[in-house]
């Protein structure tokens, strides 16, 4: 009796039936696609820091930098007799490994109270270092009045190119100009037994080998590809350094759509700590934890053993993806939940609206019911049994649009660009920075441009990752049952309302 009822009277009111189930249907679609473009987003969002921090990587560890850590900008000092003179021009070279400018050092023995957290699955630590190279030649006239100027004139390179005002010549001479050439690249010390987790597990390798436990204390470089090409090195050929030369024995590319990996070139960890005079020091710590779940309890801990250092979660980092990633997510994040929300409830605000305009216009049915011995709770489960049914139907018909929706989406695979800020060296060189003369003194800043930020941190190489939405089983779900929820909600406030008429009212209706 109950569901025949039921079926006639939602066939009768097929109008009303549409329009709920139809709004039903559009606010599900929203919340399924909405929830599952951010899935997208979100495994994007790994997809580029894995590009970055490696394959694995649940946890990284960073010393909080102070106000002095490697603050100061490159410096190069030339001392008297510096450079090769050779008649009136002086050439002049010099190369540095430090720091990279925006990390703070920490001692390296932290890397052992990291691996001996619980939770903590592997962890392996890395030195960020910054290659300056600067070379350049400068030339003297000779003037009768001692009084010669003139204007020194940047080169060109990886870290810029300016322009510095010379200083007044001496007696008998004057400085005449001459130019200069300043390169800034990224090195990356890293253990060479760590290959569970860190930069080199998101590389592939093109020739040549990776780093193995011999390797340790060696001067040899796996080096990016692209940096190879650009700069013509290969693996048997050598790379200089300072006044050491490494031996290149491997050639690595990334392996996502980005052109280049993390940084230019990679050596040993003790190596590299040697010849930047850092020993014992590292910059960063990769941690890998032994489940998913554990990542939250083992962040609380390593922050406890270590309460000096930054431990961040992946979760964490992704505040640092930039580019139209970072767009896309806070679209989803905020626009998209927010619209998710209101849809909703205005779904369930008409759901319910229209189910009390039906009682409303059903109360001689109702009064006539009543008459005929039909209790309060019988009117209220059948008013509620229509809207549930009515509930379910929008339900089904908004998995339906939401799963057609996202196969749209995984159709046209959008594509999303994003980099994941990396505290290495940046290569901005000031207009004006050019050393001094060959009697001695630094690099002086030079013109109103100076003020421009010399090796500013920046971020990792775009990547390009296409959006993927995933079908998440428990969202559907949730999607229909908030469907059937507002349908209930509906059937409870139209049953109620049902309820509370008279048979009086109905008798009064029929005459």
């Amino acid at each position: 009796m109950f569901l025949t009822y039921l079926f006639r009277e939602l066939s009768n009111r097929r109008k009303q039936t549409a329009i709920i189930a139809t709004g039903m249907a559009l606010a599900i679609a929203l919340v399924i696609i909405v929830n599952s473009v951010a899935g997208g987003v979100k495994a994007a969002q790994s997809t580029v820091l894995e590009s970055v921090y490696g394959v694995g990587t649940d946890i990284t560890i960073s010393q909080t930098q102070s106000a002095t850590t490697n603050g100061g900008r490159p410096t190069f000092t030339f001392g008297s007799g510096g450079g090769s003179t050779s008649g009136n021009s002086t050439a002049l070279s010099q190369s540095s490994l430090t720091a990279a400018r925006g990390t703070a050092t920490f001692a390296a023995s932290q890397l052992d109270t990291v691996k001996k957290t619980t939770g903590v699955k592997s962890a392996a630590a890395t030195l960020s270092l910054q290659l300056n190279d600067f070379s350049g030649t400068t030339s003297r006239t000779q003037t009768p009045s001692g009084t010669g100027t003139g204007t020194g004139t940047g080169g060109t390179g990886t870290g810029g190119s300016g322009s510095a005002e010379a200083p007044a010549g001496g007696q008998g001479g004057g400085f005449g100009g001459g130019s200069f050439s300043f390169d800034s690249t990224t090195v990356t010390g890293v253990g060479v037994t760590a290959d569970a987790v860190g930069p080199l597990t998101s590389v592939s390798l093109s020739s040549g080998r990776t780093f193995t436990a011999a390797d340790a204390g060696k001067n040899v470089l796996i080096v990016d590809k692209a940096y190879a090409k650009t700069n013509s090195l290969k693996v048997g050929g050598t790379k200089k350094i300072g006044s050491t030369t490494f031996s290149i024995i491997g050639i690595v590319a990334s392996t996502s759509s980005s052109s280049t990996t993390a940084s230019n070139l990679y050596m040993p960890l003790d190596t590299a700590q040697k010849a930047s005079s850092l020993t014992g020091k590292i910059s960063t710590v990769y941690v890998s934890a032994d489940s998913a779940n554990d990542v939250a309890s083992v962040k609380t801990a390593l922050e406890k053993a270590l309460p000096k250092a930054t431990v961040s979660t992946e979760a964490d980092l992704a505040s640092s993806v930039s580019g139209s990633l970072s767009t896309a997510s806070s679209l989803v994040s905020n626009l998209g939940t927010w619209l998710s929300l209101i849809v909703l409830a205005a779904a369930f605000l008409i759901a319910i609206l229209f189910t009390v305009s039906g009682v409303t216009r059903r109360t001689r049915e109702f009064g006539t019911l009543k008459a005929i011995g039909w209790s309060n709770g019988r009117i209220v489960r059948q008013v509620a049994g229509e809207s549930f049914v009515q509930g379910l139907i929008g339900g089904v018909a908004g998995v339906v649009v939401g799963l057609i929706g996202i196969v749209v989406i995984n159709l046209i695979a959008p594509t999303l660009s994003g980099g994941a800020a990396t505290t290495t060296a940046g290569a901005g060189a000031p207009a004006g920075a050019a050393p001094g003369g060959a009697g001695g003194g630094t690099a002086p800043e030079g013109g109103a441009e100076s003020a421009a930020r010399f090796g500013a941190r920046v971020a990792s190489t775009a990547t390009e990752v296409s959006l993927h939405a995933p079908v998440a089983v428990t969202i559907i779900v949730i999607a229909v049952a908030l469907a059937v929820l507002g349908g209930l909600l509906a059937g409870a406030i139209g049953g109620w309302r049902a309820s509370r008429l008279r048979p009086a009212e109905a008798l009064r209706s029929v005459a």
